[in-house]
């Protein structure tokens, strides 16, 4: 693993010695979901682009404050009785009050902090940009203008949850070249790699596996990205059946989940994107759909704990595949990105 690692930066340093380290901004605000990975993806972030010496960098951190979403509305178990879940619903429907009044008052504060943030006179002098795990509504003071940046020949990096980012504002989904729909319970995958030749892909190994959220992506046209990691089937499915069975087998009676199942199963046929790069007028696009957890992030995460799902090993190449994405969206390396390569 260190040697790995080892030889991916002292080539990276041989690149630096002849050329001023570019300068990134990492953005990790959200208005939506916000991942416990962030403040690994930042560190992470940060950590490569030192060793590295391709490019330094700078974050837009979330401001303290944001009111907790209280979920979704209960649901009335077996055990509850009238009483019980009407002083359920009653706490549900204050909470959610509250949550709607503090969040007024937050996107307020957020509206302001990115009105000074991300002015463009003030972020038109970084090479590129990085939205990690960012979700909802950024409130970005000239959305458009952002956009045109990219179009203009800065870079553009994505990862995880910055396709649920922005859904109603259709440039930046355009952009991006698709956007999150929905996902299920966590699940190890094994991608297809499409392009095992561009510096982003060369390091993934034969067979690679990662246990991640895997995202269900909607408004994806594989005619109009380097497609780099995708599946053919459900990411979920073979687990889906799995647990089916096994309520079969005891006798265990869940119409939901068996419609979910039936739900999947009927989609046989579709593509799953997990990660492409494109063109974007004179900018370069890249993004990768996983890094919901941190042990996909990070090597040292919690290592030899239970808590742990992916080897240090795994975490390596997403690492490998992170860096070497942001340096071929800073023209830094050079990859086919034609179009249409998914089959």
């Amino acid at each position: 693993m260190i040697k790995r690692l080892t030889l991916l930066f002292v080539a990276a340093l041989s690149l630096s010695a002849y050329a001023e380290p570019k300068k990134l901004l990492v953005v990790t605000v959200t208005t939506g979901f916000r991942h416990s990975s962030i403040e690994t993806a930042e560190k992470v972030l940060a950590e490569l682009g030192a060793k590295s010496g391709a490019f330094n960098v700078d974050f837009v951190h979330q401001p303290e404050g944001q009111p907790k979403n209280p979920g979704k509305a209960p649901e009335r178990g077996p055990k509850d009785t009238d009483e019980s879940f009407k002083a359920k619903a009653e706490a549900y429907s204050k909470a959610s009050a509250d949550f709607n009044e503090a969040n007024k008052i937050w996107n307020d504060k957020i509206k302001a902090y990115m009105a000074d943030k991300m002015a463009l006179d003030k972020i038109k002098g970084y090479d590129g940009f990085v939205f990690a795990n960012t979700t909802g509504d950024l409130l970005l003071p000239d959305r458009e203008g952002f956009i045109k940046l990219i179009e203009g020949g800065k870079a553009f990096i994505a990862m995880h949850s910055g396709s649920d980012t922005y859904h109603p504002f259709r440039g930046y989904i355009d952009m991006l070249g698709g956007e999150f729909e929905t996902h299920k319970s966590q699940v190890e995958i094994q991608p297809v790699v499409h392009d095992p030749a561009h510096p982003i892909t060369k390091t993934v190994p034969l067979g690679w596996k990662v246990f991640d959220e895997i995202y269900i992506i909607k408004t994806f046209d594989k005619a109009k990205v380097h497609g780099l990691l995708g599946l053919n089937t459900h990411p979920n499915l073979e687990q889906m059946r799995a647990e089916a069975a096994q309520r079969k087998e005891k006798n265990i009676q869940d119409p939901k989940k068996d419609a979910d199942l039936k739900d999947v199963e009927a989609q046989k046929g579709r593509y799953y994107p997990v990660s492409w790069c494109k063109e974007y007028g004179a900018g370069r696009v890249y993004y990768n759909s996983l890094g919901h957890r941190e042990d996909v992030w990070d090597p040292t995460w919690k290592a030899d704990t239970k808590e742990r799902k992916n080897s240090p090993e795994i975490a390596d190449t997403y690492q490998e595949m992170i860096l070497a994405g942001i340096k071929w969206a800073l023209k830094l390396e050079e990859g086919v990105s034609t179009p249409g390569n998914i089959p």
